[in-house]
């Protein structure tokens, strides 16, 4: 239950975070399905492919693909945009979901399969991230993942907290979803990043001044 829970709640966050992205940059009706269906599918594709399980594990999975479908769908015909503003928070919003949901979603698929540790952290950040490096890509936009506010570290966060046990009933896992959405949103309102190479170089040069 809690599986196809994720799952569901992932795809359709996903989905309407890249046809948000779609959108904003006026794309039609095939770049609305294209951007959608890869942000919605492209984080389990690669997580199967660096893991050596079944890629085709992923295309059986019809339901999730006419949910996606349902949702593109009515994203792009239905003028959503009249009832809420800032399309670029609210497609953060969904894209936080979507992050929490595959990130503990690939957490517990690498457990399941009996890896390590370090394996539940890659399956976790890949599920989370991979689709929307890949939506980003072909939006011609510099991943997200890389550039700005702290987004990775809350899918390894994630896969930390199941990898070692601490969460495994539903209760425990929805109260962690609900805990990365919440840091994620938090970092994008507040612009919390992690530091860069130019941020180290200036800290050395106020420190060398003193």
């Amino acid at each position: 239950m809690t599986w196809e829970i994720l799952n569901i709640i992932g795809t359709m966050a996903f989905a309407i975070s890249g046809a948000i992205v779609a959108l904003d940059e006026k794309y039609d009706l095939f770049g609305v399905y294209l951007l959608g269906f890869t942000t919605a599918f492209g984080g389990g594709l690669i997580r199967h492919v660096v893991l050596g399980l079944p890629v085709s594990e992923v295309w059986e999975q019809s339901m999730l693909f006419l949910i996606a479908f349902i949702t593109l769908t009515l994203l792009f015909f239905i003028p959503f945009h009249w009832f809420f503003r800032g399309w670029e928070r609210w497609g953060a919003f969904f894209d936080a979901i979507g992050l929490s949901a595959f990130a503990i979603q690939g957490a517990l698929f690498a457990v399941s399969a009996g890896y390590p540790l370090p394996a539940v952290i890659v399956g976790s950040v890949l599920t989370g991230t991979g689709g929307g490096m890949l939506r980003d890509i072909l939006a011609g936009r510099k991943p997200l993942v890389l550039h700005q506010e702290i987004y990775a570290m809350w899918a390894v966060l994630g896969a930390l907290v199941i990898g070692l046990g601490f969460a495994e009933t539903m209760l425990e896992l929805m109260a962690l979803l609900v805990i990365i959405i919440t840091l994620r949103m938090v970092s994008y309102v507040y612009n919390w990043r992690l530091p860069s190479r130019a941020d180290w170089l200036k800290f050395v040069k106020r420190i060398s001044r003193k």
